[in-house]
């Protein structure tokens, strides 16, 4: 009888939440409904592509390209429209996005090998110099989570240390490293090897030409999906620099051909990289293919119940690449959308990045924000939105309230960059107001161009002239902004900081 009163009430039960479930309360919304109350913080997947302009995002206007698990991840979150890289180059602004540091205090400000390893390898193949690395002073998002408890993993380009150095990520908080540790070995997707922690995989067939067996971003999404079912019960950190869209543009042909027919290619003269024979078709390809497996990443934590706690963050480290550089064609696809300036620039074009953000049941879908931030608010956020108490001191403000719409959002009172590459720049945006020097390594004192974003957003009318006590005011700021740096002198800057 016990046994039978047990099996009554269970299958009572059972009816009366399909019940509830098909007859909710009035007014309330079951796609939104709290889950169960939890102590495991989100998990975050925080992906970065590499060199993908302001408008190769359908998102974002992108006409030719299909990205439609990105699209979603928009329509399902937050899109941001005037969100800024750490920099205009791929190093430097991932030190800005791990550190939480602006270009005038980051520890990495330009690419670079380190001195010591220029010179070595030359009958090594297998050889890359690696990054000037970051230092075991640094403190990136990756050690604050791992002291949270989290499993962290970093699937793709790094940039910030050769293997066994002070920036190796996996001293610098990264339990799993896989991919490309130096940004010179990613110039080929199909490359001889990849790393797994401070060991070589090698990938047989592959020989860094045009083709070959395995393609580097497919391996990166195999072992990002073997990271997530590894550690599905406990609170993981993804971070995922996929090296996709950077040169060379190569593409497996399962993902070329539906392009190559779509696509009108022109004639070009090649310059720099392996020549792809359909270069446009090619390009539009590897955006696809990278947008596919960001859709595999998305299932795979849903096949789990996890989407409600996890926050999934995309960006890009810095604007495309110029103008029919191994072949890209930025102006044809409108990569940098209204934007002056490409990659290396500090120009919009060169720095001004889509953001999206969604975190199902905690952000509300299909909003965008004009919000202005950079890559160095994320580490503060994601510390914020995960429950982080940190006391390390960075230069971001937490975009938590944005998000999450819990109002008393603050707002920078100016975003700083310097490059001393390119010619030398130095930029700086306060307000609509942006103020821009470009050419100080030849000419040290080379004028301040003034710009007003909300007006012209294009970068084509300088409005320097008309307003002298702005641009004094924001050339102050400027100077205060920075601290030199002994492993990125700029003279220009430095000496004017004396």
């Amino acid at each position: 009888m016990k046994k039978l009163n047990t099996f009554l009430s269970l299958i009572l039960l059972v009816f009366v939440n399909s019940f509830v479930m098909a007859n909710p309360a009035e007014g309330s919304d079951p796609a939104v409904w709290p889950d169960p109350p939890t102590t495991r913080p989100p998990n975050v997947v925080l992906i970065l592509a590499d060199d993908l302009g302001y408008g190769e995002l359908g998102s974002y206007g992108q006409q030719w390209i299909q990205t439609p698990h990105l699209d979603r991840i928009a329509s399902e979150g937050v899109k941001f429209s005037q969100f800024y890289s750490g920099q205009a180059v791929c190093a430097p602004s991932r030190c800005s996005l791990l550190t939480g540091m602006h270009q005038g205090h980051a520890e990495i400000r330009n690419n670079g090998n380190p001195a010591a390893r220029k010179t070595m390898g030359a009958d090594d193949p297998l050889f890359f110099p690696g990054q000037n690395p970051i230092s075991e002073q640094a403190v990136t998002i990756a050690e604050i989570l791992k002291k949270r408890g989290y499993r962290t993993a970093a699937i793709g380009k790094w940039g910030l240390g050769y293997e066994g150095s002070s920036g190796d990520p996996n001293r610098q908080g990264f339990d799993l490293f896989y991919g490309f540790n130096c940004q010179r070995h990613a110039h080929n997707h199909y490359p001889r090897f990849l790393w797994r922690n401070d060991q070589r995989e090698m990938l047989p067939g592959n020989d860094r030409t045009a083709t070959g067996q395995t393609y580097s971003q497919d391996r990166f999404t195999e072992v990002a999906l073997e990271f997530i079912d590894e550690n599905r019960h406990c609170p993981f950190f993804l971070y995922l620099p996929f090296a996709i869209p950077h040169l060379a543009i190569q593409a497996p042909e399962s993902s070329l051909t539906e392009f190559g027919s779509e696509i009108p290619e022109a004639e070009y003269q090649h310059r720099g990289y392996i020549p792809h024979p359909k270069p446009r078709a090619g390009y539009a390809a590897m955006i696809s293919h990278m947008d596919r497996d960001i859709g595999k990443i998305m299932q795979r934590i849903e096949k789990y119940c996890l989407e409600k706690n996890t926050i999934v963050i995309f960006t890009s480290d810095n604007g495309p690449a110029p103008n029919r550089l191994g072949g890209t064609d930025s102006e044809f696809f409108r990569s940098a959308g209204p934007l002056r300036g490409r990659k290396g620039s500090l120009y919009e074009g060169g720095i001004r990045v889509p953001l999206l953000v969604s975190w199902p049941g905690r952000i509300q879908p299909g909003r965008e924000s004009d919000h202005v931030a950079a890559f160095w608010d994320l580490f503060v956020t994601i510390s914020d939105l995960t429950g982080c108490r940190t006391r390390h001191l960075t230069d971001g403000i937490s975009l938590a309230p944005t998000l999450l719409q819990t109002g008393g959002q603050r707002e920078h009172d100016y975003l700083y960059w310097e490059f001393p590459a390119y010619g030398g720049q130095q930029a700086i945006r306060q307000g609509d107001y942006k103020a821009i020097r470009t050419g100080l390594l030849k000419n040290p004192s080379a004028p301040v161009q003034l710009y007003h974003l909300g007006d012209d957003i294009a970068e084509t009318k300088d409005i320097a002239r008309e307003h002298p006590e702005l641009v004094e005011q924001l050339t102050r700021l400027m100077k205060d902004a920075r601290t030199p740096s002994t492993t990125f002198p700029f003279a220009a800057l430095d000496t004017e900081a004396k």
